[in-house]
């Protein structure tokens, strides 16, 4: 098993159940999403992965996602790393909003612009806490996720050991992103789906990406990837 590091999206949450904008709304995981968490733990056991260090965010709906993924693989005293700076973008004042009525207000163009584009942000929610951001673009969400990876995801690599990291549907394209050198023009097309974990092999002296893949059945993950895409269509 050379792939080193594993990212994972959280199984389906609540809201993305009722097809909601969720961002840094700290909302559960659906009866669904836990079915979810559980099968991509099934996946990467069969696979033989066995981790090292786990990285999540501070919401709820990424933590109980690992804590299923490290039950199955029978691996619960993992030490984990819990950072603000893995959670999903902030959506501003589209936050708890309905997808396709927010379409039916806006059109959907506009909408798409602003859930996929790398640099624009939504509409900023004017009554955010003080310690979080009124609304957050691709770009954004890219810039305060990216010190985590350099100052403590990449060394871990570079020291050997295999990574897991449970996030959130944006704060995981920003660093596919990276990775993978995705130009701003085409992230916008880029879809993560819940629950489908998706490895890299990244060589541990360079950090250079070998090769990468996601895990489990092709068909039901193409089926997932449409199902986000297609979003604002519901």
């Amino acid at each position: 098993m050379r792939e080193n590091l594993v990212l994972l999206r959280h199984g389906q949450s609540e809201w993305n159940k009722e097809n909601r904008f969720t961002g840094w709304v700290d909302v559960d995981l659906s009866e669904l999403g836990k079915v979810e968490a559980k099968a991509a733990g099934l996946i990467l056991k069969k696979e033989g992965f066995h981790f090292d260090v786990v990285f999540t965010s501070v919401l709820k709906r990424a933590i109980r996602t690992m804590w299923h993924v490290l039950d199955v693989l029978d691996q619960m005293g993992l030490p984990q790393t819990h950072s603000w700076r893995l959670n999903e973008r902030h959506y501003g004042a589209l936050q708890g909003l309905d997808k396709s009525e927010t379409v039916k207000k806006y059109g959907e163009d506009q909408v798409k612009i602003w859930r996929r584009s790398y640099d624009i942000p939504p509409p900023p929610k004017m009554d955010a806490k003080k310690d979080e951001p009124k609304s957050e673009s691709l770009k954004d969400t890219e810039a305060r996720f990216m010190p985590l990876w350099f100052d403590e995801i990449a060394p871990k690599l570079k020291e050997g050991k295999k990574v897991l990291v449970v996030a959130h549907g944006n704060s995981i394209r920003a660093l596919v992103k990276y990775l993978d050198n995705v130009s701003e023009k085409d992230i916008v097309e880029l879809n993560i789906p819940t629950g489908v974990p998706l490895a890299y092999e990244v060589d541990p002296g360079s950090l250079k990406i070998k090769s990468h893949r996601y895990l489990g059945d092709a068909k039901e993950i193409e089926e997932k990837i449409k199902g986000v895409s297609n979003q604002l269509k519901k």
